[in-house]
């Protein structure tokens, strides 16, 4: 792994880090305006940012691809907080940070990792040429 990937995969591992650590601090210890169940406020918001952890920490780079579709859910929430909750908005702006973080390094470190392991979807030419030559039986 180049020196420049595993920069962005630490960026990504800790930003994801301390997303969740900064999610579970916020929704069960900081937040007094909302009464919802510790159930609830576990399935919302700690489980999704829960799932792709393992494979982040392994450093597999498609898990890095898709983790970015569940940190959408918290940069859209971060924005709303900012935007309609002015008493939480500080708490907002922090997961707005943790969340360009974790999206901007599993996004990079998914393109440049992919590309080092050679995977990636091949162009549209040439899986046509590959399907016609089997077809054909050459």
């Amino acid at each position: 792994m180049s020196p420049d990937t595993k920069k962005y995969r630490y960026l990504a591992l800790i930003s994801h880090t301390l997303l969740l650590v900064w999610v579970i601090s916020w929704q069960f210890f900081l937040t007094t305006t909302h009464s919802y169940s510790p159930v609830f406020v576990a399935l919302i918001y700690v489980i999704p940012l829960a799932l792709p952890y393992k494979g982040v920490v392994q450093g597999k780079p498609y898990t890095h691809a898709w983790a970015n579709f569940v940190v959408l859910f918290y940069l859209l929430h971060a924005i709303t907080v900012i935007y309609a909750v002015p008493e939480e908005a500080l708490y907002g702006a922090i997961e707005l940070v943790l969340c360009v973080g974790m999206f901007t390094g599993c996004a990079v470190f998914a393109r440049k990792r992919g590309r080092e392991l050679g995977l990636g979807i091949k162009k549209l030419k040439q899986e046509m040429q590959e399907e016609r030559a089997f077809f054909e039986g050459e």
